[in-house]
């Protein structure tokens, strides 16, 4: 039976206010691997330490590439990540959805995140009382799809695997994530675009296939 639904924030629970700045930082940084390595090591590099500033954060992960990035490109990519944040908002179901749910389960929150976005969205929107526990990459020092990153949420929620079910819109880093464990998995894919089971298009489906 589940007990808790671990949710992930981006695209899951939250719009970034601008398209993709993961792959937008990409192609400003003129970074040519496939995506699903870069995604990990960009992740790696931004979103497993607390850092002073945006700055210190995008010169960590040029150092992770070996790019050399001038002032103007550093200001380009705080621009960026500044607006994602700055004109997110939750999807509009989302707080209605995650109070009845909370009736039934616990609600946490899983999220590869640096200091700086999540935490603001949060404060702006009043969305952290939605949530019985919340877990960031940054704090814990590991991203979701390292395998540590689940076991010490199961460890410290005192569950087991199959207790739990992960909801997310990425298949590398939420579902392969959660699959790795051997917990059940939902995509949430708003746009209806991908193949995969289970999956629903917003959260007032989630219940159907608990």
């Amino acid at each position: 039976m589940v007990k808790a639904i671990l949710f992930d924030f981006w695209g899951t629970l939250v719009e970034n206010g601008v398209w993709s700045p993961i792959k937008q930082v990409k192609d400003i940084l003129g970074i040519r691997i496939p995506f699903s390595e870069y995604v990990v090591r960009m992740e790696k590099a931004m979103m497993t330490t607390k850092f002073e500033s945006l700055k210190e954060a995008f010169k960590s992960l040029c150092q992770e590439f070996q790019i050399e990035c001038s002032e103007e490109k550093l200001e380009q990519l705080i621009g960026l990540w500044n607006k994602s944040w700055m004109l997110a908002r939750p999807y509009e179901e989302v707080a209605e959805e995650l109070i009845k749910l909370k009736k039934d389960y616990q609600i946490i929150l899983v999220s590869n995140t640096d200091c700086f976005s999540v935490n603001r969205v949060m404060e702006k929107f009043n969305l952290r009382g939605l949530f019985d526990k919340t877990y960031l990459s940054y704090e814990i020092n590991l991203i979701k799809t390292d395998e540590k990153f689940l076991m010490m949420v199961l460890k410290d929620l005192k569950l087991k695997v199959e207790d739990c079910v992960l909801v997310g819109d990425s298949i590398q880093s939420d579902i392969m994530a959660a699959k790795a464990l051997g917990m059940k998995a939902v995509l949430i894919d708003r746009k209806n675009t991908r193949e995969y089971h289970p999956k629903i298009k917003n959260l007032k489906e989630l219940e159907n296939v608990l």
